[in-house]
């Protein structure tokens, strides 16, 4: 088996992958795995748990089933455009039948991009209409495409505006250390920082690099809890926006949401309540539960109106990432709103009567 890599044209056909902007398309290609196989090889056996979403690029796949019954995807078919046997724990064997190419994902890794993506609309639309960040703006969205993003549950990214406090500085101004233990990180609002590493000789620092507006820095240490790897130094005069450890630590923490697990969501549909799938339309249309209303996450704030006040709803998603973002949303709107522990994915075999 041969590792490679693509180029995210590839991918574009791919649900829900083709739900991406581009920018996290960028991101996700980062942690791709290409992999190519013979025929005869095995990509996976029935009740394997390895939280990995597949696509096939090229060949033809045969799957089996527990009950024995065959079926082949072949690359550049309508079926190719969903993930290779896309429950968990697996529900089939597959079977390379010629040469093969396929790509492969974290599948938390790719909800937790498509959760960000599709809440990043709604928080762009509010910096815009709210006046008090007229001036901020520009910063504000180009720091939305920050990877330091993708930690933080999309629901706290307002927060985190809301609880940075602005510090003018002057050129040649030291703001960080290295060495030293880190209370805080800092936002470029306006100006450029250099960044300089003690390589050997103690005292004698070595530029490495240049930050500029909407960038971070200062988070590494915050999240390992190890002292400063480099030093800091504004290059012009500018203004930085500090958030506190307390304040990072807080908000890189899930928002308190219901969490069911899968007996638990079934009482709760015995008991009257409707399943809510919180995926693409195209996910939704391959299968979903049934009696389940879709309500994609992106148009999930616009459309919420049209769901019953009076009702309670189980929402779910493949891993429990979406749907997390999506119950945080309308607990705001005053709905009843549930999540399903471990989504789809990880709830196939009990929720089996309920697949469609």
């Amino acid at each position: 088996m041969a590792q490679e890599s693509i180029d995210k044209r590839l991918l574009q056909a791919f649900v829900p992958v083709n739900a991406l902007s581009n920018d996290q398309l960028d991101w996700l290609l980062d942690q791709q795995e290409v992999c190519r196989y013979e025929p005869g090889d095995i990509l996976f056996r029935q009740g394997d748990r390895d939280n990995v979403t597949i696509y096939l690029l090229s060949g033809d796949v045969e799957l089996f089933n527990e009950s024995g019954q065959r079926s082949v995807v072949r690359a550049g078919d309508a079926t190719s455009w969903h993930p290779l046997g896309h429950f968990q724990p697996r529900r089939d064997d597959a079977r390379a039948l010629t040469e093969v190419s396929v790509v492969r994902f974290d599948s938390f890794r790719l909800d937790t991009i498509l959760s960000w993506d599709q809440s990043a609309g709604y928080v762009i639309l509010d910096i815009n209409a709210n006046a008090a960040y007229q001036h901020d703006r520009d910063w504000m969205i180009r720091l939305l495409k920050s990877n330091l993003f993708h930690r933080v549950p999309p629901a706290n990214i307002l927060e985190i505006f809301r609880r940075l406090h602005a510090r003018r500085c002057k050129e040649g101004e030291v703001i960080i250390r290295q060495g030293e233990e880190a209370d805080c990180c800092y936002i470029i609002k306006e100006g450029v920082c250099e960044v300089s590493i003690e390589l050997g000789n103690p005292g004698v620092a070595t530029p490495v690099a240049m930050l500029e507006e909407g960038q971070w820095f200062g988070e590494e240490a915050l999240l390992s809890g190890t002292p400063r790897n480099a030093t800091i130094t504004m290059a012009t005069d500018g203004v930085l926006m500090r958030l506190g450890r307390d304040d990072f630590d807080a908000l890189l923490r899930e928002p308190i949401i219901h969490t069911l697990p899968v007996d638990k969501a079934r009482e709760k549909i015995a008991a009257g309540a409707r399943w809510l799938d919180v995926r693409t339309g195209d996910e939704f249309d391959r299968h979903r539960l049934s009696g389940a209303a879709n309500m994609s996450l992106n148009v999930l704030r616009l459309k919420s109106r049209l769901l019953d006040p009076k009702q309670a709803y189980v929402a779910y998603c493949d891993t429990g990432r979406r749907s997390a973002t999506a119950a945080f949303l309308l607990k705001n709107a005053g709905l009843d709103v549930f999540v399903l522990e471990g989504g789809l994915n990880g709830n196939a075999d009990p929720l089996h009567e309920y697949l469609e």
